[in-house]
């Protein structure tokens, strides 16, 4: 089983007509969504409101497959100032994983917005030795402070086993190169996978010596509305399908280029559609045959 670790939230999206319109989401909301479907046992970890809209949020995670047992329900609301997402305190995690849990993920806000991320990274310290962590760090400033947030994410990429990044993403944390001289730079610091997406231009990856790059299916693009989420799933489930799920995780080039290759499928299938709507695994197989 796969735990992913973070919020489920409100997004309130832009039409081109001006209007916003309310649309569920969050990173780890979206990643629990596409795990699910791509038909990997995942589970929500993460706290959600008994308000309407985390009624809804948690029903879109059950109708897909996801457990809620490892979530928390409380009284904060959804959508404004106090809501429930960032209220995951060390006291609502589970005091042992169960030991068919092989695989955390974590990233988004919920490494940004307090008392989450504290533990959060707390989960990853405790868990790290015996469980594959995979990061989807999906920066964001402007909320934190900078230099804080920044020696979190270091500290992070440090203790995972995989590291799923954009293009955008390293440029923030690793400002003195390009995406190529960070992947170097990560997995020097003991990563054992660094992964950038570069949107309709693919994947490149850091495995060992290893250095692959992998064109994106070309489609006709909607949104592009967790089409990241959707690729760090779907190389989860690659992971899982081939029994790969490892804190020592060690891929053949071929392996590498298949597992990069099927991220690249969701994500475009993902933007091919409005909104964060990820692929089924059938719908995967589908269009690869």
């Amino acid at each position: 089983m796969i735990v992913v670790c973070g919020e489920a939230l409100i997004d309130m999206i832009y039409n081109g007509d001006g209007t916003q319109r309310a649309a569920p989401g969050g990173g780890p909301f979206n990643t629990a969504r596409a795990l699910s479907r791509l038909g990997v046992p995942t589970a929500f970890l993460g706290h959600l409101s008994r308000d309407k809209f985390g009624r809804e949020l948690a029903d879109l995670l059950v109708a897909d497959g996801a457990s809620l047992e490892m979530a928390t329900i409380g009284a904060e609301p959804t959508t404004i100032q106090g809501t429930s997402a960032p209220n995951l305190t060390l006291e609502m995690l589970p005091v042992q994983l169960p030991p068919e849990v092989n695989a955390l993920h974590v990233g988004t806000l919920g490494l940004v917005l307090e008392p989450m991320a504290s533990t959060l990274v707390e989960l990853v310290r405790r868990e790290r030795d015996g469980r594959l962590i995979m990061l989807d760090p999906n920066i964001r400033v402007g909320m934190v402070d900078e230099a804080e947030y920044r020696d979190r994410m270091l500290t992070l990429v440090s203790e995972s086993t995989i590291v799923k990044a954009s293009n955008t993403d390293l440029a923030w944390l690793y400002p003195d190169g390009d995406y190529k001289a960070a992947v170097d730079r990560i997995l020097a610091s003991g990563v054992k996978l660094a992964v950038v997406t570069l949107g309709a231009d693919g994947a490149f990856a850091g495995h060992r010596d290893l250095r692959v790059h992998v064109p994106a299916p070309p489609v006709d693009v909607v949104d592009t509305i967790g089409a990241g989420d959707a690729f760090g799933a779907a190389l989860l489930a690659w992971l899982y399908d081939h029994a790969a799920i490892r804190p020592d995780l060690s891929l053949e080039p071929e392996e590498l280029n298949a597992a990069l290759a099927y991220a690249c499928l969701a994500a475009s299938l993902t933007c091919a559609r409005a909104g964060a709507d990820p692929p089924t695994k059938a719908e995967m197989l589908e269009f690869s045959a």
